[in-house]
């Protein structure tokens, strides 16, 4: 067991540290309800400290202290009073009959409500009228000598997690993983001012949107949660991202729902990528051919990304042929080489990847299944102390696998010239050195590009003796073009011929099976750059 864990208060220790981090860095942030949780908590016994935690770490607010039971804790009860008394635990909660049944066996509901058929749901179901009050534990099961608490502070606790973490995916379980070893960070130089919310208005607008998010996720009136969103921009373009990517969320159920007024109004001002397109097939559902064709001859001009550029492509030559326009002849392209191949059909279940891969393979001429794990990795490796460069904004926490902005528009403009030096090793020859030298100092280390599990020393050798450095720029260069995009879409299969320092990407479909937009995007790019790319059509013998 990890050191850290030896100690049975590691996960206090832990609090503590999120608490301090927070203290040296949000003071100016902190109302006064956070500042005096932080002030107290440290007052406390170090049992009720604990039991505290226990809970918040634990899913739900209701506990059974029954179920409260840890040795480094000793009494329950005793460990319990002290926050009673602060009221961040209530010790008597009016519980409903729902929440109840959330805490009962089936036993325990048969000793409360008399023997039945059924399940607890179903019991639940026929009780719900009866029973219609809330009511505290003992009300409610007066035989029990068992108690529940119910944890007040919930939202406090949420509130310092989205300080700390910058979101609220990520949990406190984040250092329990990298305390076993489970998660490796890299260590970056975090500056003492870093940190993921500059002013209060900033953190409550997250938290708005959040809840917003919830509401339109559990089906509340949706009406309702659209007057809720702000539909003015926000000043952080971090925030405002997360705005326009719920507008554009509730535009695409409105679709979906074919209610095409609504998204057509949510598609045009919510700004988020795709919408623009989306935009215009509502158009054409709407019959609206003509404004339809406009959009899209404007849109295609100016091009948001390739991804648009291809769909826009496609959209005019079908407006073209509906409104009755003469058709213009697409841009001709290089023909992307094809291999046919007849292979008896697996007596074992095996994907038709690997059975082309074993078909392939010899001893000369190694094949390895990598889709997009080969190319993402010998960039990640190459650019990975200029991904993990401590820029502002971009790491304000210990538990970070990547920047916070990888995606963000302007991610490659701000480390415009730290890419362009590391990069320029692949004309010196130095990229090879400098591979290997991550590949070794960085290990298991949780990185956006590098897939370790993936990546034998063989599989990096054979890439580094028979990949071009040119060719591995041209690739490099579009994965930081749109790092969203174009991490994926890549051929399945790489074979090596290393005596000839040769090789072939190979993207594998099997009977039926159909190229999708990315993966013909980096085919196109691999034929136009010279990158040797085929694609493998596979019928089987006996099917």
């Amino acid at each position: 067991m990890p050191a850290a864990l030896d100690d049975p208060f590691y996960y206090l220790n832990n609090f503590h540290t999120l608490l301090g981090w927070i203290s040296e860095r949000y003071s100016d942030l902190l109302e006064v309800e956070e500042q005096s949780f932080i002030e107290c908590f440290s007052a406390l016994p170090r049992g009720s400290q604990a039991l505290l935690v226990r809970m918040v770490m634990r899913k739900g607010t209701l506990f059974r202290a029954s179920k409260l039971n840890y040795a480094e804790i000793g009494d329950t009860l005793k460990a319990a009073a002290p926050l009673a008394e602060l009221g961040w635990v209530d010790e008597a909660p009016q519980l409903e009959l729902a929440q109840l049944f959330g805490l009962l066996t089936l036993a325990e509901v048969d000793a409360c409500f008399g023997k039945a058929q059924g399940r607890k749901a179903e019991r639940l179901e026929a009780l719900r009228d009866q029973h219609p009050q809330p009511r505290t534990f003992a009300d409610w099961a007066p035989a029990s000598r068992d108690r529940v608490y119910a944890l007040t502070l919930m939202d406090l606790c949420d509130r310092l997690r989205l300080m700390f973490f910058g979101n609220l995916y990520q949990d406190w379980s984040e250092f329990v993983l990298a305390d076993l070893g489970i998660y490796q960070y890299e260590k970056v130089e975090i500056d003492a001012t870093a940190r993921g919310f500059r002013e209060r208005a900033d953190l409550e607008y997250y938290l708005h949107l959040h809840r917003c998010r919830e509401r339109f996720e559990a089906g509340d009136d949706l009406d309702e949660v659209l007057t809720a969103i702000p539909r003015k921009p926000h000043t952080n373009p971090w925030l405002d991202a997360r705005r326009r990517k719920l507008l554009f969320q509730i535009a695409q159920h409105c679709e979906r729902c074919g209610q095409f007024g609504p998204a057509l109004e949510l598609y045009s001002t919510c700004e988020y990528a795709g919408a623009r397109v989306r935009r215009i097939r509502v158009l054409e559902r709407y019959a609206a051919y003509a404004d339809a064709f406009d959009l899209a001859q404007a849109a295609s001009e100016q091009p948001e990304s390739e991804e648009e550029q291809q769909q826009l492509t496609r959209i005019l030559l079908r407006l073209r042929r509906r409104l009755g326009l003469p058709r213009t002849l697409p841009a001709e392209r290089a023909p992307i080489r094809r291999l046919d191949l007849t292979l008896p059909l697996p007596s074992e279940p095996l994907s038709v990847e690997h059975a082309v891969l074993l078909h392939l393979q010899e001893e000369r001429a190694p094949v390895h299944y990598v889709e997009n794990t080969l190319l993402n990795s010998l960039f990640g490796l190459l650019c990975w102390d200029v991904i993990f460069s401590a820029l502002p904004g971009a790491f304000f926490h210990p538990f970070h696998s990547g920047p916070a902005d990888l995606l963000s528009p302007d991610f490659a403009l701000r480390r415009a010239e730290l890419f362009s030096a590391r990069l320029a090793q692949l004309d010196s020859g130095e990229y090879k050195a400098s591979i290997r030298h991550t590949y070794v100092a960085k290990m298991g280390l949780l990185s956006p590009f590098v897939h370790w599990g993936n990546l034998s020393e063989e599989l990096l050798g054979q890439a580094l003796a028979c990949l071009p450095a040119a060719h591995l720029k041209a690739c490099f260069l579009r994965i930081l073009a749109h790092i969203k995009a174009n991490r994926s879409g890549l051929p399945d299969l790489i074979q090596f011929w290393p005596d000839e320092q040769r090789y072939r990407l190979i993207e594998v479909k099997g009977p039926g099976d159909r190229l999708q937009d990315n993966q013909l995007r980096w085919l196109e790019y691999c034929t136009q750059h010279g990158i040797p790319v085929e694609v493998c059509y596979v019928q089987w013998a006996d099917a």
